[in-house]
């Protein structure tokens, strides 16, 4: 989703002054105070259009102030231009919630506590056992999926002991569109006892508090909308949420959440070592007899655990954060970079709260100063997550020495991601995957670096461009349905992960699965991330929704161009101890092979003949890996890697989409070159051979094949020495020749008038053909424009061109015999089709040898244009400089690895591209510069 409305960085927002409209021509007087205002608005030339502002000489010419002074020095030290300055500020404007919408909200929010504080009791008689639950009337159902049933422990209901705003509304960061506002309800310690930690008996009574709340609160014509939600994705912890009735529904969600006194739980009992879910309950089955102890349940023990901090939490921000707007603007900033990348959602997203402790730790170690202003506390962040590995070295807000408290690293063998709060005791990345951490880092360092490049749409691609998973990543694959994901916790033997996260086994699942497949994709892959399905709100009448209803799990990998193409995986040599280590993991792919230096070694090849099925190798090993270790078979992994491949393959391809067709074209053109450059009896050397067709650039959607006539289906002719189809025969197969420029070097005997210089080409038209059959025995045609010759079943048109002659095209002569150099049609299209063709022919070919899916995105892209009928509007060239744009500036993004990415960018280019008003420059090795000195 959009991280802000449409119009948010556009100008004209509320708040602006007036613009006066110069007086009408003619009249040097300005008109009465009472009817300014219908001059304006009669003499507008253009609706809607900002009009220059008249200013006095005195008024243009005043010095500026010292305010003035400070804000110049302070964009040219902080921000990269003025422009960009303006923007961030514009965004901010859009995104904070205005004083009016501020004071509604404060309303609703009074309503809602009002109401929350009126729920009647349960009377102290009516005390039910946990497992007793007639007394919830039918139009509710308790939002916990209750597995397994029987827990020990009483509960009634009581209302709220202290109702409390928190999260970012109250802190000053709280962005639109959806609006959230939390609230804490600290419940009575009378409906708790002393060990509800255990067994789930906590988030039970959690559970049924809810339950009973939002029985009553929807009877309340107040709310129009009572639904029960997840808390971040975690099944354990629903929240009820609350929004207004009529037409300020959309306003404001608000979320209640149950929370036990702060001192209620003895917090050395959910330290990460501790275990606190046992196995004779959650599993039916006693620990081993041999007096291990029950393994430790160190997510649990954070859930309950972040129910405790959340007050101290705000009152830490609140304290850091303070009255400093700085750093306020850039937790927000952060705040839209996380949404615009998907990072933000579900259990293990990097939320936004994570973003504002991290902004408070910064600022307690002096790394952020609370005077820097919201871009500086961007960049600052940001530079910290793309050099910092939190998953190796642990951070932490806790400034106590006392020795009872863990190390980090206890934290760190518990949770792959450490960050730990001002207690010491919880880890407020525990729910963060080390491959989500990963992309936060790598989508960090794709920042600083686009900071550092100071390109004048810094602040598009940062802040504006949305990075959907299908578009960020080169491969993508859903696991689906979601009910294998428990086969494969079976498999993998994650019974104590299961126990951890009460029963949600995708979350149990998918670490190891991660790691599984990193290390099957180690040489081929850059990065692997995931993404959750979110789980959607769901009414209190309906039971919870199941793991398995909640979609796919979708993982990406973006692929590393150098190692994808391989097919052999290299292992140990067989008398090595890794080598059984090897056999195991690639299960009966793993086979023994004697290589040419001698060596033995295990390794696992491939089946991959074209290069189309060598970018999809790690479709195989995902499927080869999830079936062998996780029990999940290959109709439940729906891989997107190669869907696009079928309509850039010939007709008589099936597994090849045209790359070694055009490769074999290019090989047989560099052939031609060379027996061009060593032609001898030419009257002047050839100085250089150019390609300028798109065969040789790599973008022909359809590569020509070659094609050998068989003799028997022709008539020779003596007289024109060809060859004539005879009419008793099938249709020859048409050839489509590939142009190629032969420049000829420089001398003095050319002549100076353009027709005499046409018939000269001519004669060295006819003299190349001689030359190519008398001393390579290659059939030629020569015409007056060009040279065909047939080479290896490809056909080449080969046109002489002389450097001088589109400048004497351009000479135009005066009556008086002056001479002035102005451009025709007819030399325009000659140095188009001599010089620039070829060079930007040669430069889109290095392109291609250092991205191989350039060759894949533009022939899809053509195709698509074509397709839609748009080829008069398109020309070839055209198309492969935007398809080059995508792989030269594919900021926010990487240079795609693979067609089908590139694809679906050039689509987004194309629909969201300011056409009209901006151009889309190539800079093609790098001529253009940032001083304007560039060609």
């Amino acid at each position: 989703m959009q991280a802000v409305p449409a119009g948010a960085h556009h100008s004209g927002a509320a708040g602006e002054p007036e613009v006066m409209q110069p007086s009408p021509k003619g009249t040097g007087k300005v008109g009465k105070k009472g009817s300014s205002k219908k001059r304006t608005v009669a003499r507008s030339p253009v609706e809607g259009l900002l009009q220059p502002v008249k200013l006095s000489p005195a008024e243009l010419y005043k010095e500026p102030t010292s305010e003035e002074l400070n804000r110049l020095r302070e964009t040219e030290s902080l921000f990269h231009s003025s422009l960009l300055r303006l923007q961030v500020e514009e965004l901010l404007k859009g995104v904070r919630l205005p004083e009016k919408k501020k004071e509604r909200i404060d309303a609703f929010l009074r309503e809602v506590n009002q109401r929350v504080m009126q729920v009647p009791s349960t009377l102290e008689t009516e005390v039910k056992q946990l497992t007793d639950q007639a007394w919830l009337p039918t139009g509710v159902r308790v939002p916990l999926h209750q597995v397994p049933y029987t827990v020990k422990g009483c509960f009634h209901f009581l209302p709220p002991a202290q109702v409390t705003v928190v999260g970012s509304y109250l802190l000053g960061t709280c962005i639109r569109p959806d609006v959230n506002v939390d609230m804490a309800l600290i419940m009575p310690r009378e409906i708790l006892q002393d060990k509800d930690g255990l067994n789930q008996r906590y988030f039970r009574k959690r559970a049924l508090y809810l339950a009973h709340l939002a029985h009553h609160l929807a009877q309340d014509p107040v709310f129009g909308s009572v639904r029960f939600s997840y808390t971040n994705g975690c099944h354990l912890k629903p929240s009820l949420l609350l929004r207004p009735h009529g037409k300020d529904e959309r306003l404001v969600t608000v979320r209640l959440h149950p929370c036990p006194p702060p001192d209620f739980f003895r917090l050395c009992r959910l330290l990460p070592s501790k275990n606190n879910v046992r196995s004779a309950w959650y599993r039916g089955q006693s620990p081993p007899g041999d007096g291990s102890p029950e393994l430790p349940t160190p997510h649990y023990n954070t859930w309950v655990l972040q129910d405790t901090a959340l007050e101290s939490h705000v009152q830490l921000l609140s304290t850091m954060l303070g009255s400093a707007l700085g750093l306020k603007d850039g937790v927000v900033l952060l705040k839209i970079w996380l949404r615009q990348r998907e990072l933000d959602k579900g259990l293990g997203g990097f939320s936004g709260f994570l973003v504002s402790m991290l902004v408070a730790f910064l600022v307690s170690t002096h790394e952020i100063h609370t005077t820097m202003s919201g871009y500086q506390v961007l960049r600052s962040v940001l530079q910290f997550l793309a050099t910092t590995d939190l998953t190796v070295h642990g951070i932490s807000l806790c400034l106590s020495s006392d020795s009872s408290l863990p190390a980090v690293a206890d934290f760190h063998q518990a949770f792959s991601v450490v960050f730990l709060d001002p207690s010491g005791r919880l880890n407020l990345c525990a729910d963060v995957t080390a491959s989500t951490y990963h992309q936060v880092q790598h989508e960090a360092q794709l920042s600083m670096a686009l900071l550092d490049s100071k390109a004048d749409d810094v602040f598009q691609l940062l802040l504006m461009t949305p990075k959907p998973m299908i578009r960020t990543f080169d491969h993508v694959l859903h696991l689906h349905p979601l009910s294998r994901l428990q086969a494969a916790c079976h498999r993998l033997k994650l019974w104590p992960e299961l126990q951890d996260h009460g029963g949600d086994y995708v979350a149990a699942a998918l670490g190891p699965l991660t790691t599984l497949l990193e290390q099957g994709l180690e040489s081929r892959i850059h990065l692997l991330a995931h993404s959750r399905p979110p789980v959607s709100e769901w009414d209190i009448s309906q039971d919870p929704p199941k793991h398995r209803d909640s979609g796919a799990l979708t993982l990406g990998f973006l692929l590393q161009p150098e190692g994808l193409t391989s097919v052999l995986e290299l292992g140990p040599e067989a008398d090595q101890p890794k080598a059984s280590d090897f056999r195991q993991f690639w299960g009966s792919r793993s086979e023994l092979r004697r290589f040419q230096d001698g060596a033995i070694r295990e390794a696992v090849v491939w089946e991959a003949a074209s290069m189309a099925q060598k970018r999809l190798i790690p479709h195989q090993v995902v499927t080869h890996l999830l079936a062998l270790h996780a029990d999940i078979p290959g109709t439940c992994v729906h891989y997107m890697g190669g869907l696009l491949d079928a309509l850039i393959q010939g007709l008589k391809e099936t597994s090849s989409t045209g790359e070694e067709a055009l490769a074999a074209a290019v090989r047989c053109y560099d052939d031609l070159s060379r027996l061009l450059w060593g032609l001898e009896g030419l009257p002047l050397t050839v100085s250089a051979v150019q390609g300028a067709h798109p065969v040789l650039r790599y973008t022909e959607v359809f590569p020509p094949t070659p094609v050998r006539p068989a003799y028997s289906f022709y008539e020779h002719l003596r007289e024109r020495a060809s060859l004539l189809p005879r009419t008793d025969k099938p249709c020859p197969a048409y050839v489509e020749p590939m142009t190629v420029i032969c420049h000829l070097e420089g001398s003095g005997q050319w002549p100076q008038d353009a027709e005499a210089i046409r018939r000269v080409r001519a004669a060295f038209q006819l003299r190349l053909a001689e030359l190519l059959t008398q001393q390579h025995g290659l059939q030629c045609r020569a015409s007056a424009m060009h040279t065909d010759v047939l080479k290896d079943g490809f056909v080449f048109r080969i046109r002489v061109a002389y450097q001088r002659e589109p400048q004497i095209l351009r000479e135009m002569r005066s009556p008086e015999g002056m001479i002035s150099l102005r451009d025709t049609p007819a030399s325009l299209c000659l140095e188009k089709d001599t010089r620039q063709l070829p060079l930007l022919t040669s430069a889109l070919h290095g392109l291609q040898q250092q991205h191989p899916a350039f060759s894949g995105v533009a022939r899809l892209a053509k195709r698509w244009v074509r397709a839609q009928l748009l080829g008069d509007g398109f020309t070839d060239e055209s198309l492969d400089l935007v398809a080059a744009a995508l792989f030269l500036h594919p900021e926010p993004f990487t240079p795609p690895s693979s067609p089908q990415v590139g694809f679906l960018r050039f689509l987004f280019l194309v629909s969201t591209f300011d056409w009209k008003n901006n151009p889309l420059i190539v800079n093609l090795n790098n001529e253009f510069t940032g001083s304007g000195t560039g060609v």
